[in-house]
């Protein structure tokens, strides 16, 4: 996950986020109405599926790993991307569901399938999340165990073209793709690394010096190609850090290339998560597919962008126009509108709200994030620049039920 950290949950995972969610004007509600789940929405121009994989992991007991799959139109074989996800603070099991939407969209429009599986103990995967403490080369390897159990899963899937597969990863999922390069697995052709590594909080790790160890040991025992993206201004693993861990794997002997590129945003460590990402790290790994002979060009079309209707309830500008905003929720919502596009605005009649910037789908992450607050449904206010309110029922006060619009209903489900 990219680490953004906020207030009720971590931004990006593997993308950089912002969301901040109005708690106190809602906290008696919640005393006395459940909150509602929030809706599971799949992408059905990306076909996506959530299955549960069962796992063998590093020979321990069988586990179920959940697992995102998108795929192209077809019955196949597709060749492959096996996409891996970071760690946020906390417990792995309140972690969410990673989609990489972003990501996936480039990948699915020129013919690959992408399946993301969160990792043993992870959001709804079963099993227990196995720290190896300050021991950076065996934490990556406990991950890596996870990822050899997916691809034994997905080896006996007819719908993979299982000669042509890549092995990519975020943050944590970048350390366990390159360790998970060490094992040499029959039809993986190149890994992928975006921003990898672990950051440890507290105590006397030096997780720095165990990183670039670890990086070291994978170097020294893998044959397969692979190229590297880490920006000037990633929060995680800034240059000099990213230099030493890349010195040390092509000096034991591994294949890499680096993409050191500027400042991305507030943090570059969520970049491959983000849209405006793309023209950074698409280009350049265009040139390693093809030097790979894996496909580049687009036989799918697919909007880059998530489309939701305008309406004319307000100009986004007007403060006061938003409706259910109590006590200084309004101020958070003006310093929603200092914040860069891809940005969304989520609101319920309980007086929760939520804001997201950047990620895989802003609009849809506020309101799950809003969700989990409110004992009424969360609608989007604002996307971008745009108002998307539909204030579809007569107010009757604050606590009027606010049925979702059709500009909402795709995303927050009957």
């Amino acid at each position: 996950m990219a680490e953004a950290l906020v207030q009720n949950r971590s931004g990006n995972k593997r993308w950089t986020f912002s969301t901040f969610v109005g708690l106190a004007a809602f906290a008696l509600s919640l005393m006395t109405h459940p909150s509602q789940a929030p809706a599971v929405t799949l992408d059905a121009a990306l076909n996506e599926q959530v299955v549960m994989i069962p796992v063998t992991s590093g020979g321990g007991a069988p586990v179920q790993l959940e697992t995102t799959i998108f795929k192209p139109p077809g019955t196949g074989p597709f060749p492959l991307v096996i996409m891996n996800h970071g760690k946020a603070l906390g417990n792995p099991h309140s972690q969410g569901r990673d989609r990489f939407v972003v990501l996936s969209r480039e990948f699915v429009k020129r013919g690959y399938a992408v399946v993301i599986p969160m990792r043993k103990g992870f959001s709804k995967s079963t099993g227990d999340y196995v720290d190896q403490g300050c021991n950076m080369t065996a934490q990556g390897q406990s991950q890596a165990d996870d990822l050899q159990g997916t691809l034994e899963y997905l080896d006996q899937q007819e719908w993979v073209d299982k000669g042509r597969i890549i092995v990519a990863g975020q943050s944590y999922g970048g350390l366990a793709t390159l360790a998970f390069g060490t094992r040499r697995f029959p039809g993986v052709r190149g890994l992928i690394n975006f921003a990898g590594g672990l950051k440890m909080h507290g105590g006397d790790c030096h997780w720095q010096d165990s990183l670039v160890q670890a990086f070291s040991s994978y170097g020294g025992k893998t044959e397969l190609p692979s190229i590297w993206f880490y920006g000037a201004n990633d929060q995680h693993f800034g240059p000099d850090l990213a230099s030493r861990m890349y010195d040390a794997y092509v000096q034991a002997g591994g294949h890499a290339r680096l993409v050191a590129y500027g400042a991305f945003k507030k943090d570059a460590h969520g970049m491959s998560g983000s849209r405006d990402g793309v023209k950074i790290w698409w280009p350049e790994t265009e040139k390693f597919l093809k030097e790979l002979g894996m496909p580049t060009e687009p036989v799918v079309a697919l909007s880059d962008e998530i489309k939701i209707p305008k309406t004319e309830y307000a100009t986004v500008d007007n403060i006061n126009a938003v409706p259910y905003l109590k006590g200084d929720a309004r101020e958070h919502y003006r310093e929603f509108l200092t914040k860069s596009y891809p940005r969304a605005f989520a609101v319920s009649p309980s007086g929760a709200w939520s804001w997201a910037e950047d990620g895989d789908d802003p609009a849809e992450q506020v309101l799950a994030d809003c969700q989990k607050h409110s004992s009424q449904p969360c609608k989007l206010y604002a996307v971008d620049n745009n108002v998307v309110w539909v204030d579809d029922q007569p107010a009757t006060g604050t606590a009027m039920a606010a049925a979702p619009s059709k500009a909402t209903q795709a995303l927050t489900g009957p």
